[in-house]
Order: structure tokens, then sequence, then C-alpha cells
């Protein structure tokens, strides 16, 4: 069975970089297609998978297709491939606020398509997404996409109505998470901790952190109020996050990313 991607950007990178740690498909099974000759390039010289700029060979080929380029690029490329498309392929698209409604009127016809909101974590193989698709994919074939997002992270099937919320709260969540820890490195650089060791403490405080909420299955509540002594510096840092409105600004980050996604979907 042979994959194929549509774009070769950091995520269709990501993507397959744990397929093939994880050994779910061969080198020889993968192919990708992008009109810079140069990012092809680098792509066979990384992977040794197939590379090409016929965006036609790549879905003719394929009987999994990811569509890893942009949003406002959707419609063109779909445009310029509609008619290589068969029946029996998955279409697997991971552009934000593009409904599945809407990629199938744009292919003209009955497609199978699964929807993804993966991030950039996935870089690392420390991904999130989220999963839906219509009601042509069968669930052996979901599974089968569920399984290739979960070699660079976890994956959770979802419902297209939770897409926006998803999002707000993974999609988009990284860039709020580097703000935090930049904050943090910022404070401690001001006590005198160097900018390098600063990232590290701070960086390393959000991972541990997280795996704790992960793998204990506590409430982060629970693991927030074991960490604060009484009388101590913790619940007075914490005193001031409170003061400071630290809830209320991350619910409306993540309702306003949420929003914006939803707005996509309308045009």
């Amino acid at each position: 069975m042979k994959l194929g991607f549509i774009g070769c950007g950091n995520m269709a990178q990501a993507m397959i970089t744990g397929i093939l740690e994880q050994k779910i498909y061969k080198k020889e099974d993968l192919i990708i297609s992008d009109p810079r000759e140069d990012q092809i390039a680098a792509m066979k010289e990384k992977f040794g998978i197939e590379v090409t700029t016929n965006n036609h060979k790549v879905a003719e080929e394929s009987d999994i297709l990811v569509l890893s380029v942009k949003p406002q690029v959707y419609p063109t490329v779909i445009k310029e491939i509609r008619e290589d498309i068969r029946k029996k392929q998955i279409i697997v698209t991971i552009a934000a606020g593009v409904a599945m409604a809407k990629t199938e009127r744009q292919f003209g016809q009955e497609v199978k398509i699964v929807r993804v909101m993966p991030n950039t974590p996935a870089l690392v193989g420390e991904g999130m997404s989220g999963l839906c698709c219509n009601e042509y994919v069968k669930p052996e074939e979901f599974d089968q996409i569920l399984h290739i997002f979960q070699s660079f992270g976890k994956a959770e099937k979802i419902t297209e109505n939770l897409m926006d919320a998803v999002v707000g709260v993974s999609g988009s969540a990284p860039a709020y998470v580097y703000m935090f820890i930049e904050a943090m490195a910022d404070a401690a650089v001001q006590q005198g901790l160097p900018r390098a060791q600063a990232y590290t403490f701070a960086a390393q405080a959000v991972l541990g952190s997280a795996k704790m909420v992960l793998e204990t299955g506590k409430h982060p509540g629970e693991l927030k109020d074991a960490v604060c002594s009484p009388a101590g510096t913790t619940i007075e840092a914490v005193r001031v996050l409170e003061k400071k409105g630290m809830r209320s600004a991350v619910i409306e980050a993540v309702n306003a990313a949420a929003k914006v996604n939803h707005q996509l979907g309308k045009k």
C-alpha cells in the first residue's frame, strides 16, 4: 500500500520521520511531491524516498494521499488532481479551517476523507492530533490513519464539530507554551541565571509537569496543590498568577483560536 504526500513542509517531514522510525511503512512505499526541486532533493537525501514535482503521479499511485499544503492552496491542488482520485483512496487533510464537506465539494465526487489537526511537536515525536472522518471511511481504514499519527505522538478520534476546540487547545497551543517558557526564563535571567540555563530549567519544568499529568492520571489541580506548601514560595507565585488573571487569559486565548478556525471554515 502506497502512502503519498503533496507538499513537503514541516508536518510532512514530521510524519515521514515517525512513519519510518516506527516501521509503519517502508521507504519504498512512500512518495512525495513539491514544486520546489531543492526541497524534494533534500527529502530524497534525508529519507531515501521517491520524490517528484508531479502531483498527478503522487495522486495516481497513492492508496492514502496526504494533502500537506497550506489551506489557501487546497482549492488549486484539488482542482489539479481530482480527476486522478479513485473511490478506494483515502484523502488525509491537515489544514486548519477546511471542513470535510468543503473538501468533498471541491473534489466533486464521493471521496474518503480523514481530517486531522496535528501540531508541530510532531517534529520531535511528541505531537498531538485530533482525527475525524466522513461516512465513506471504513472503521479499519480510520484505524490505519490513526496508527500513522500515533507514530509521532498521541492521537485521538473526535467528531468534526470539536475540531475548533482541538485547534485552540492543541493545534495552536505550542505557541502559548513557548511564550510561557520564554517568560519564565526571562524572570530567571532577571534573577541572575544565565540565559541558556534559564531556558533549560523552564522547558524541562514544563515537560516534566506535562508528563506528570499524562502518566499519573491525576487532576492538574491536585498536582498543583501537591507543590504548594503552606506559606511557601509556590503558593505565593500561584496567588500572583491568579491575581494577574492567568486562567482567564489562557481561556480567552484558546477560545480566540477556536473562533478563528471556525470562521476560516465558513470561507
